[in-house]
């Protein structure tokens, strides 16, 4: 008595499901199998072992009444001791997930307000993942992962956010750019005191160098000449000796166009008279008080 027989190839990490008159015969795991067709066994579908993701795209509301879309990626696989159950108790394995997904972003995302759902990202797979593994065990599909990968509000909540973001920028940078300004008025107003006081410093000295100086002159020339020279000449002097040195700087610093006055030497023997009688009204007071 000849027999029929059939063959069928399962490939890697897929198994066939084999039935018998309609029913469920066993598996048929990868490589050569032999089925007896003539006693009605059939392959009734293939079931893949590997690890499989399905992107679910779900629009929902937050607390603040904003509608955002979340794109959830779920990696799931196939229990390898419950391959009846994943086969036979689902019709459809990938609407079943999705539609857990929904329900589950759907009870969580209304909570929270949209900052809040782009931080608790994590908080959100988690939620979603431990719903779906409890679900699904029963069905013969394990979980290994659930992940957030996008969050998209509509187009006009995000150009107020970033217009809200840019805003606190541009303050932030303002406060900077006062502050930095600020500093530099405070060091400039430093540096112009102290090369004030120093110019003073200078001033100062130049001064004393000056006073020093005829003060040895004069007294160098008594000593030449004798003690006939009194207080009056030696004012003449250092008022002539001023005197020509005012015209030498009037000259130095006019650089423009040259400046002609009507002076003569005669004048500071005026000028030394004005300043002996103003010695002399000084003096005159101070005796007056006492």
């Amino acid at each position: 008595m000849a027999c029929c027989c059939c063959c069928v190839c399962p490939e890697q990490e897929t198994v066939a499901v084999v039935e018998r008159c309609g029913k469920f015969s066993h598996i048929a795991n990868p490589g050569f199998n032999c089925i007896d067709c003539c006693c009605g066994a059939t392959v009734a579908g293939k079931l893949s072992l590997r690890v499989q993701q399905l992107d679910v795209r779900c629009e929902t509301k937050t607390k603040d009444n904003v509608f955002v879309t979340l794109v959830i990626s779920v990696q799931y696989q196939v229990r390898r001791d419950a391959l009846y159950d994943a086969y036979y108790k689902l019709t459809d394995s990938k609407q079943q997930i999705s539609s857990y997904v929904f329900d589950e972003v759907r009870a969580a995302v209304p909570k929270l307000i949209l900052d809040d759902a782009y931080e608790m990202k994590e908080e959100i797979a988690k939620s979603i993942k431990d719903a779906l593994a409890k679900s699904m065990s029963e069905y013969g599909y394990m979980i290994l992962h659930v992940l957030v990968t996008d969050i998209e509000p509509a187009t006009r909540v995000k150009d107020a956010m970033n217009e809200i973001n840019a805003a606190r920028r541009l303050r932030v940078a303002a406060a900077e750019r006062a502050e930095a300004e600020k500093l530099a008025v405070v060091k400039a107003a430093e540096a112009d005191a102290e090369a004030k006081y120093l110019q003073g410093q200078g001033v100062a000295r130049q001064r004393q160098a000056i006073i020093n100086g005829l003060r040895d002159s004069v007294s160098d020339f008594q000593t030449g000449v004798g003690t006939d020279i009194g207080s009056k000449e030696v004012l003449s002097l250092m008022l002539v000796t001023q005197y020509f040195d005012t015209l030498r700087d009037l000259g130095a610093h006019s650089r423009a166009s040259t400046v002609f006055l009507n002076h003569s030497p005669n004048g500071i023997n005026d000028i030394a008279a004005q300043i002996r009688s103003s010695f002399m009204e000084a003096e005159a007071a101070g005796l007056g008080k006492q």
